[in-house]
């Protein structure tokens, strides 16, 4: 197993910081949202609420788990997959939509950071396959 003073290999460091873009992009858009929120003239605020607190958690986990793989924590490895996995529905469905520009990037980030996760320099940086003692 590697040892916490040792740099981060490229592959894991290139997730942390996709990762922590996606928690800045998303912290933006709930800044987005309570403008909207306090600017709309008819507005459900229950559900606007509710919308934007789901929004915020999520930049904080995607946040959480940044810092925990920048950490070598591996029990972050799979929840990231999944979040990133998720990327690729929605992606989906917004090239269905005809809003291709946006979701092919969605698509090729889920794609792209749940490879970075799953190679070899990350697994032998969160120990996966290293046998321990």
């Amino acid at each position: 197993m590697t040892s916490d003073s040792e740099p981060l290999p490229g592959q894991l460091l290139g997730a942390v910081w996709l990762l922590r873009a996606e928690a800045v992009g998303l912290a933006l858009l709930v800044v987005f949202l309570v403008y909207e929120t306090v600017t709309a003239t008819a507005t459900d605020l229950v559900n606007a609420l509710f919308v934007t607190a789901f929004a915020g958690i999520g930049a904080a986990v995607l946040w959480a788990l940044a810092v925990a793989l920048g950490r070598r924590r591996a029990g972050a490895r799979a929840p990231a997959m999944v979040l990133q996995l998720m990327l690729l529905p929605i992606g989906y469905y917004m090239l269905q939509g005809g809003l291709g520009w946006l979701g092919s990037p969605f698509i090729v980030l889920g794609l792209l950071v749940c490879g970075l996760l799953l190679s070899p320099p990350t697994n032998r940086a969160l120990g996966f396959g290293v046998e321990r003692r």
